[in-house]
């Protein structure tokens, strides 16, 4: 298993409030929705190639 990097993230409420029921939706937890978000983004902007690891989470 690969080591994940942890760190503090602030965000407004209301936003949380909104990737808490989008990660409800598809069964994540908020950590997984988040992770999930920014890997589409990497690899929509080609700034990520598929690895094992970030392919087809979905």
């Amino acid at each position: 298993m690969s080591k994940k990097k942890t760190f503090v993230l602030r965000i407004n409420p209301d936003t949380f409030k909104q990737i808490e029921k989008w990660a409800d939706d598809e069964f994540r937890s908020v950590n997984g929705q988040l992770e999930w978000m920014i890997n589409k983004c990497l690899k929509d902007a080609k700034r990520l190639k598929n690895s094992p690891e970030t392919k087809d989470e979905e």
